[in-house]
């Protein structure tokens, strides 16, 4: 029996990502992984990121990463949040986060990871853009193949939309493993799943945690820039719509 814990999304909230690992413990899993958007936001994301260096190191490349590492990606509200983590952060988080995989597969190729999708840390794997000011649409079966790009094991897990999803194509099981925090569902509770392998089979378990919100929001409210805090404490006290 093989059993992975994935998570995703920590976006710099140590408070969730602290009862996340907690919970992952408990489960005794074989490995963890870890798809990216690791420091991006506000909830103490020095104390998050040393978390994972030591318990859950970043596996793969997410988009905020590509943002962390290319300034020319980020402007306005996202320089102003870049230049603000270059300072919270340790000089060779950026170098680390830029050499990060798109993709990685594991377990002799049964499973592939990513953020967005395999070809793009942007890029959803399972929820395609419906036109301007429009909600996304769920991803048809050949959109999802083709974002798989030719890959054929069983298994293919990604973050990126924050919210927990399954679905398949081509007996390919696809999954969203849902955020730590920043969740899209207006319910705040910090997510990460269980892949256990039995006979060749893989079972899903998507797993939910509470944690100490209102401590979350005072360490942003007090330590980061106002505009800053003003958007993140929104997103810890409630989520947000899906």
């Amino acid at each position: 029996m093989t059993r992975l814990a994935i998570l995703s999304d920590v976006h710099g909230n140590a408070f969730a990502l602290e009862a996340v690992l907690d919970d992952i413990r408990s489960a005794s899993p074989d490995a963890i992984y870890n798809l990216g958007d690791t420091v991006w936001g506000a909830a103490d994301p020095a104390r998050a990121w040393a978390l994972q260096a030591e318990f859950a190191l970043p596996s793969v490349r997410g988009n905020t990463e590509e943002l962390m590492v290319d300034q020319r990606e980020a402007s306005g509200h996202k320089a102003q949040m870049r230049d603000w983590l270059l300072g919270q952060l340790p000089n060779e988080v950026p170098s680390i986060l830029g050499e990060l995989p798109t993709f990685l597969d594991v377990v002799g190729g049964e499973v592939r990871l990513a953020h967005g999708s395999p070809r793009d840390a942007w890029e959803y794997l399972m929820l395609t853009e419906a036109g301007h000011g429009e909600k996304k649409r769920p991803a048809t079966p050949d959109e999802i193949r083709e974002r798989l790009g030719g890959f054929s094991g069983k298994l293919c897990i990604v973050g990126h939309t924050h919210r927990e999803m399954l679905s398949g194509v081509d007996g390919i099981s696809v999954v969203n493993a849902g955020p730590v925090s920043r969740q899209r569902d207006s319910l705040p509770l910090a997510r990460w799943m269980l892949l256990t392998r039995v006979n060749g089979n893989w079972n899903v378990e998507f797993r939910r945690v509470p944690y100490d919100i209102a401590a979350a929001v005072k360490w942003t409210g007090e330590n980061a820039p106002a505009e800053l805090a003003d958007n993140e404490i929104p997103w810890l006290e409630r989520g947000r719509e899906p």
